[in-house]
């Protein structure tokens, strides 16, 4: 009796095995099959040698190609894009700035300042952004905020502004840095999400951002300052190797790797591409492969189409309303029409096949009285979850409440017509 026990047991457990290998061969088809049917629709750019890598629409912010685009990681002097635009917001370009100790301290690559000395901004902003220079990030930061940490609170106040939520400032040049802030163990780290929306805040929403093109863009500069000249030269080899590069900025520590970030425009497009942990010595030359395939990959899979549809506005009833008609036993409605948003994007950048979402929420009635311009509903314009237009229902017109005193002056009327 015992054995049948047994060898039931073991039936039932083989049964068990076998059943789930079915499953799993099932579950696996069907997800190859998926993964296959989405490969065929969108193959992506090709592998990338980049940890972390992002591809955004410079107009819309959309991010048309991630890969890890939410790991979070150190981003060396890329860092410095976000320096340069505070600097440019904050200061003019022709203040005079004193080096501090801390700056003239700050290791290699550095311009070579010593304390004491004097530059003009706009010499230590080409300084920061060509030639990626410790020292002049450091003493830009505090001549901004009085001191580097002050600066960082600016810095992340700003990350937040422009809607980056896993980006942590600690240092203005970018170098690698974790430590205790209000408590709590934290590491000068973002993104590559974080950092295209960085890019796209300086290259395109920023007040300054003709500046900070002019400034990324800028293949070679010049400047006499303490008794000695200097030389810069625009490190973002990219710039010269596709059509309609134009900003840029190079990174690379010990922990960051090599990272980068940049911006281009051609055909009516602009692009975005943050690269984070692309390769550590001797792979230098592994930014750009990718920076390319990335690019190569927008232009020729995204264009620009327009999204918007005409919606069916029909009149809705209002309870309690002045009767269309005008008399006392009549129904009432009120005829709608349709206001676009301010800052909807009716065209966007789409991939063939890709459909944007189109959703509606509007009230089926209303009660008097109606306000004239009185909004009744929305109508969104949605895509991977972001909102890229939308539009108000709003009331054409006003309609009267029927109360007492309407049907008093409604029944002398009729008195006085009949009378």
């Amino acid at each position: 009796m015992a054995e049948r026990k047994t060898v039931r047991f073991i039936i039932g457990i083989l049964s068990l095995i076998f059943c789930a290998f079915l499953l799993n061969q099932w579950t696996g088809a069907a997800l190859a099959a998926e993964e296959e049917a989405v490969s065929e629709a969108d193959p992506g750019p090709g592998e990338l040698h980049a940890v972390c890598a992002v591809l955004m629409d410079g107009d819309s912010g959309r991010i048309l190609y991630g890969k890890n685009s939410r790991e979070i990681r150190p981003m060396a002097s890329t860092t410095k894009i976000m320096t340069c635009i505070l600097a440019l917001e904050n200061l003019k370009e022709d203040t005079m700035i004193t080096v501090s100790a801390c700056a003239a301290s700050q290791p290699k690559v550095h311009l070579g300042m010593q304390e004491g000395e004097q530059y003009l901004l706009k010499d230590l902003l080409y300084s920061l952004m060509l030639e990626s220079h410790n020292d002049s990030a450091v003493a830009i930061a505090e001549a901004v905020s009085g001191s580097q940490e002050a600066f960082s609170v600016l810095m992340n106040q700003k990350a937040r502004e422009i809607g980056c939520t896993d980006t942590c400032f600690l240092t203005p040049n970018g170098l690698d840095l974790t430590k205790e802030v209000d408590g709590t163990m934290k590491t000068h780290s973002t993104t590559a999400e974080d950092l295209a929306r960085i890019m796209r805040y300086c290259t395109m929403e920023s007040p300054k951002k003709e500046r900070f093109r002019e400034i990324t863009g800028t293949e070679s500069y010049q400047f006499q300052a303490a008794g000695r000249n200097f030389s810069c030269q625009n490190h973002n080899a990219f710039l010269h190797m596709m059509e309609g590069a134009f900003s840029g900025k190079t990174g690379f520590t010990g922990e960051a790797g090599y990272c980068y970030v940049g911006a281009l425009e051609r055909d009516g497009k602009t692009f975005i591409v943050a690269l984070l942990a692309c390769g550590w010595p001797n792979n230098k030359t592994y930014k750009w492969s990718d920076t390319r395939k990335l690019m190569e990959y927008g232009l020729s899979t995204y264009d620009y189409k327009e999204i918007y549809e005409r919606p069916q506005l029909s009149d809705i009833p209002v309870e309690n309303g002045i009767s269309d008609d005008g008399e006392p036993d009549g129904s009432s409605s009120v005829s709608l029409a349709e206001v676009k948003g301010d800052g909807s994007r009716w065209r966007l950048l789409l991939r063939e096949g890709e459909q944007v979402e189109i959703l509606r929420e509007q009230k089926t009635s209303l009660t008097a009285p109606v306000e004239r311009g009185q909004l009744v509903g929305k109508i969104l314009y949605r895509i991977d979850g972001m909102t890229v237009a939308f539009s108000e229902i709003r009331t054409a017109e006003a309609v009267g409440e029927r109360d007492l005193n309407w049907c008093i002056s409604k029944i002398m009327e009729n008195f006085l017509i009949n009378f």
